[in-house]
C-alpha cells in the first residue's frame, strides 16, 4: 500500500503511503483515462506531467474552493506532515516519508504543531509520586 514518487521535491524518488480511499479513486481514474506509461502524463508524449502542472492545479482547486490561504504543492506536503504529527505518527516516521536527510528539516514542517507539544506529558509524570509525609501527632488537649 505504497506508491512511488519519482523525481518529487529535491529531486529525490520516494515511496510514499497510500491509503485504500487513494488507491479506490486512482483505480477509477485509471478505468477511465487507461494511462500507458505514466499514471499521470504530461502534455508531451512518454513525460509524466509537469511540476508547473500541479501547481496549476492546485490554484484552480483554491480558486474552486474559495480558500483564501495559498494552496501549492509545499502547503499540502505541510499540512501532510502536521496532520500525521497530531495523528500521533513519531517524527522519524514523518521524516521518512517526507524524504528528509536530515531531522531539523522536518522539525521546520513541524513549528506550527505547538498544541502537539502542549498536550504531550512530561516523563516526570511517570514517576512514583512520594508518599505523603504524615502530620506531626497533634498536642494532648488537657481539661
Amino acid at each position: 500500500m505504497v506508491i512511488r514518487v519519482e523525481q518529487g521535491k529535491g529531486q529525490k524518488d520516494r515511496y510514499v503511503m497510500l491509503s485504500p480511499k487513494l488507491l479506490e479513486i486512482l483505480r477509477s481514474y485509471w478505468k477511465v483515462r487507461r494511462p500507458k506509461e505514466w499514471l499521470f502524463p504530461g502534455d508531451r508524449a512518454g513525460q509524466p506531467i509537469t511540476r508547473d502542472a500541479v501547481g496549476q492545479a492546485c490554484a484552480k482547486a483554491r480558486d474552486r474552493s474559495g480558500l483564501s490561504k495559498p494552496v501549492t504543492p509545499h502547503s499540502l506536503r505541510h499540512a501532510f506532515a502536521v496532520h500525521l504529527l497530531e495523528a500521533g505518527a513519531d517524527v522519524r516516521t514523518i521524516q521518512l516519508l517526507l524524504g528528509h536527510r536530515s531531522l531539523a528539516t522536518t522539525a521546520h514542517y513541524l513549528r506550527i504543531a505547538t498544541n502537539k507539544v502542549c498536550a504531550t506529558s512530561s516523563p516526570f509524570e511517570l514517576l512514583p509520586r512520594p508518599a505523603p509525609t504524615p502530620p506531626p501527632p497533634a498536642k494532648p488537649q488537657y481539661f
